[in-house]
């Protein structure tokens, strides 16, 4: 049923009395101070430098048609994602997701295309359900599987298996495929597996898991990664489609200054977007120069964090993440380039992944073809996923225990 236009209009005055009273006029006069007065450094409320400008603090824009025909520094790439069919409970007891990683190649190769890295996690309510752990091959050796029984807690069941089940994945493929990258590693998503360091700030029961053995072991995955690539003098980044951090405006209102903004992103959106005779100007991509972030998630894998007890193998600081965000006027987002200081302390590094990323953006109105390409291999379609759930269901004769919610979404065109 659509809205009745009474009710439409309706709804549309509510619209225009919020409008009203909201007045933003002032938030870029308040970013613009932001950037001003507390990105050199940001300092927490206990001395701590929790965002620090890598180089020279600015904010540089080209032209998006120069940007997509410069060549890349780079001769190849790769993109690693992780996809999983969403976590499911059965009426047996069980939560459980399914999530499949896989790597792509710029150029093409199809046999690095062919293969796969499949993680089911699965939590049990009851505590005598033991189930094998270890990794079993297929497809004539493309392909590996496992089950990861995960830790067990009262609550966040779903949560807990989705990033259990994603991040395996997604590291495990990574280490196992490491060999083939010659030139630059582009992760779909933040470098380190924000989800897991964000239990430390969440619920008790989730900060005590945050440093049992199976999350911990999947971060130290992430920390050999960075160890094999710095070792190989190759770049590693990760690629933030949709960032959410609020360090930077949750440290800003912490000091008294006005930070309107939902997050993060919003800041920087308000910072680089560039606007004439009131229109948003699309000809130009915009971005920062690099930041060291050692605050809210980020601050495990700090110099001065505690990396959840794991050997770091490097300077504590090779760990450290650092960032520079991009703007893309043409489709109103905000990108968030990820990587780890070993590998941008070299100014020659930083400006080679500058121009890559800017280039791929510009020529792909989006995130780079080799993380669109692995998106693509990891991703498990809507029907896919309703497929392999019903084959769940069928191999433990059982059922999903639905809500409404899914009957209703279901029948959703």
């Amino acid at each position: 049923m659509t809205l009745d236009p009474v009710h439409f209009e309706g709804i549309a005055r509510l619209a225009r009395r919020i409008g009203r009273d909201v007045d933003d006029g002032d938030h870029t006069e308040l970013a613009e101070d932001v950037w001003a007065d507390f990105l050199e450094p940001l300092v927490d409320d206990d001395g701590r430098e929790v965002v620090t400008p890598l180089d020279d603090r600015r904010r540089r824009s080209i032209d998006v048609e120069a940007a997509a025909l410069r060549g890349s520094p780079f001769d190849s790439t790769h993109g690693l994602d992780s996809g999983t069919i969403n976590p499911t409970t059965f009426k047996n007891g069980l939560v459980l997701d399914v999530a499949q990683a896989a790597m792509s190649g710029c150029p093409s190769d199809l046999d690095l295309h062919r293969s796969r890295s499949l993680v089911a996690t699965v939590h049990a309510s009851d505590d005598a359900v033991k189930l094998p752990e270890e990794w079993v091959t297929y497809d004539e050796g493309y392909g590996r599987r496992r089950v990861l029984q995960a830790p067990p807690v009262n609550r966040f069941m779903e949560g807990v298996v989705h990033a259990l089940a994603l991040y395996l994945a997604e590291s495990e493929h990574a280490l196992e495929h490491a060999d083939c990258v010659d030139d630059l590693l582009i992760l779909d998503g933040p470098l380190y597996p924000k989800e897991l360091l964000n239990w430390q700030d969440r619920d008790a029961e989730l900060r005590e898991l945050a440093h049992d053995a199976k999350p911990r072991a999947i971060v130290e995955n992430y920390v050999r990664l960075v160890e094999r690539f710095v070792a190989a003098d190759t770049p590693l980044v990760g690629f933030v489609k949709n960032p959410s951090s609020k360090l930077i405006t949750r440290t800003v209102d912490r000091k008294g200054h006005p930070a309107p903004w939902v997050d993060d992103t919003a800041l920087f959106v308000r910072l680089l977007e560039r606007r004439e005779d009131g229109e948003r100007r699309t000809d130009q991509l915009t971005f920062t120069n690099w930041f060291v972030s050692r605050g809210g998630s980020d601050r495990t894998l700090a110099a001065d964090g505690d990396a959840l007890g794991i050997d770091r193998e490097l300077d504590p600081s090779a760990y450290e993440v650092t960032f520079f965000v991009v703007y893309d006027p043409r489709e109103d987002v905000l990108y968030k380039v990820e990587a780890p200081y070993a590998v941008t302390s070299d100014p020659d590094v930083r400006d080679r992944l500058e121009r890559h990323l800017l280039a791929e953006i510009a020529a792909e109105r989006g995130p780079p073809a080799a993380v669109h390409k692995a998106d693509s291999l990891a991703r498990i379609s809507r029907e896919e996923k309703r497929s392999l759930r019903r084959t769940f269901e069928r191999s433990m004769d059982t059922e999903e225990q639905r809500t409404y919610d899914d009957v209703r979404w279901d029948a959703e065109p």
